[in-house]
């Protein structure tokens, strides 16, 4: 028999793989009640939670298993069970589809199937099925902010000398980070040298910027002396404008003059009508200072 004829009997006798295809979804939290906030833990936040619950149905096939949601996990783990039936997933993580709802709502699905305490496998490409507006209660966010990445741990296993030494890598790598109660999903963080204060929007992006645009034309865009309006970020949908800072003044101190900037920006959000030539120019410069993160 010919080395061809071989190969093709090979290729019958193999059965086919099917191909996963892959969609970008460009607003994969749209629909939830804290939209700006899921964008917010997966962009902006280093070390967060906030617990999950599951749709009655799961609850019920699964068992009413707590379900925490955490910014990160250990190696960037798209999900971990706990020997007491806890489950977390992590928004944030190495492998993704185009659709970051289907992908969390897969590692959770993979994770209530998964034995308390074991490894749970999350395939790179999902494919088709719930998203986590399917299998989650919606509402508000309860997010508990924290100083590093203790709340991983089960009690007792920071003893271990080489866990201690992993979790104080993982800290490390942590800028401090405070949620600032002025506005929803906005966020103050320091970094070297310098702060800044990052918020993500919850309108619709055009609106949005025609909003900034106004302030920008009124030279009411920052949030005070001293300060600098250092552009904005494009991240599932929405807008982020992004503030930068003195990096000696504390966070409480910024709470007013984002509240008062939140008000500017209501009331231009309330204009109507189109840009007026100021307004066109400084939509143009905010455009010029725009990253899409995706």
């Amino acid at each position: 028999m010919s080395k061809r004829r071989k190969s093709q009997r090979a290729a019958e006798a193999t059965p086919k793989r099917e191909k996963v295809r892959d969609i970008f979804v460009p607003r994969p939290f749209e629909g939830l009640a804290d939209e700006p906030e899921w964008i917010a833990l997966r962009e902006l936040v280093p070390a967060a939670s906030a617990p999950l619950r599951l749709t009655p149905e799961l609850a019920e096939e699964h068992g009413d298993r707590p379900v925490t949601l955490a910014t990160v996990l250990p190696m960037a783990a798209p999900a971990m069970t706990k020997p007491d039936g806890r489950v977390f997933i992590g928004l944030q993580r190495h492998q993704q589809s185009g659709d970051v709802s289907r992908d969390l709502a897969d590692a959770l699905l993979c994770a209530l199937r998964t034995e308390p305490g074991g490894q749970v496998s999350v395939p790179p490409l999902p494919g088709p099925g719930p998203r986590l507006q399917d299998i989650l209660v919606d509402g508000p966010l309860e997010i508990t902010m924290h100083d590093g990445f203790e709340f991983w741990l089960d009690p007792g296993a920071a003893d271990d000398p080489g866990v201690q030494a992993s979790l104080e890598r993982a800290n490390a790598a942590i800028y401090p980070t405070v949620k600032l109660a002025a506005a929803r999903a906005a966020y103050w963080c320091q970094v070297p040298e310098k702060a800044h204060v990052r918020w993500v929007l919850p309108e619709d992006e055009d609106v949005a910027l025609d909003a900034l645009s106004r302030l920008g034309a009124a030279g009411t865009l920052t949030l005070g002396d001293d300060t600098r309006f250092a552009g904005m970020f494009r991240a599932h949908g929405r807008l982020v404008p992004v503030w930068d800072l003195p990096e000696d003044v504390p966070s409480a101190d910024w709470e007013e003059p984002v509240t008062e900037f939140a008000k500017r920006y209501a009331e231009a959000l309330e204009e109507e009508g189109p840009l007026d030539a100021a307004g066109r120019r400084a939509r143009q410069g905010l455009l010029g200072r725009q990253l899409t993160l995706r």
